[in-house]
């Protein structure tokens, strides 16, 4: 054998191992059979070819079938391709599966592709989460002012958790139900003494309805008393009427400082007249003379 054969040949060999050992992903392929995980080794080709890491596939499937979760590759390929997290969608299925509750693959993508944490949902599902409203002020019908803080203990609803409502919702509904039932009533004094039935009146009012959670509980945190709302109404009420009373007391001070005013005109036209008159007299005399009208 010449050299450049042997060159040509050796070149070969190096440019098959590497098309058997990086192209052709043979390592994962042997993970796969050693793992009890059906996979051709035609499929991991067509991974490459689609732009699929076939790593990312192979890991789950492994995953899933130490779970004894049935995925199938086409199914986690189509969720790669659409810019989903496999990882994420499949540890969320290993802990539902563990928590016995009913999760499939199609919802745990869908809600992946949605945007959500599926895996955050179903911990959340599990280990229930405390949201604290801010601090809401009502008015009872006395007319005092209370203040009150919440806590609200929801979870996920994985049936709900694609276009659901969010935290916010559930929060700002808390709110307007707390203000509602301080608003009706009667005495400060019986929402002070009775806290929880705000959280019971609350509670029923179904706040949780279309959005990506189940409340599961209201507690009222704090309530402490504010203003007087209706004697400061009464006072600024007083002070408006004050007000007014000043307004119309002005203007008819103002009316009558007018009606001065006019009437020292008028008088003032009188006297002018009259001066004028008075200058007209010896005029007039003059010429009665003049014309010997008037005899001495």
């Amino acid at each position: 054998m010449t050299t450049p054969l042997i060159i040509g040949l050796i070149v070969l060999g190096l440019f098959v191992l590497y098309l058997f050992f990086v192209i052709i992903p043979v390592r994962h392929w042997i993970a796969a059979i050693f793992s009890n995980v059906s996979i051709s080794i035609f499929s991991l080709i067509g991974m490459r070819l689609r732009r699929v890491p076939p790593h990312v596939i192979v890991d789950a499937l492994i995953q899933g079938s130490k779970a004894g979760i049935d995925l199938q590759s086409d199914v986690l390929e189509a969720h790669y391709l659409a810019g989903g997290n496999v990882h994420r969608v499949v540890d969320a299925l290993v802990a539902a599966d563990k928590a016995n509750m009913d999760l499939s693959v199609q919802r745990a993508t869908a809600i992946d592709l949605a945007g959500r944490d599926v895996l955050e949902a179903v911990k959340m599902s599990v280990n229930p989460k405390v949201l604290e409203t801010p601090e809401v002020a009502a008015v009872a019908k006395d007319g005092i002012q209370l203040k009150a803080i919440a806590r609200v203990t929801v979870r996920t609803n994985l049936e709900r958790l694609v276009g659901g409502a969010g935290e916010e919702t559930i929060l700002a509904r808390v709110g307007e139900g707390i203000v509602t039932t301080i608003g009706s009533a009667a005495e400060h004094k019986h929402v002070l003494e009775n806290p929880d039935t705000i959280s019971k009146v609350v509670l029923k009012k179904g706040l949780d309805s279309g959005t990506a959670y189940e409340i599961l509980s209201i507690d009222i945190a704090d309530v402490n008393i504010g203003k007087n709302i209706g004697a400061q109404l009464q006072t600024d009420q007083a002070n408006a009427d004050k007000n007014i009373a000043q307004a119309k007391a002005e203007e008819r001070r103002a009316m009558a400082v007018a009606k001065e005013q006019e009437m020292k005109a008028k008088i003032s036209e009188m006297r002018s007249k009259l001066i004028e008159m008075e200058a007209q007299v010896p005029l007039a005399l003059a010429q009665a003379f003049r014309n010997k009208e008037v005899k001495i």
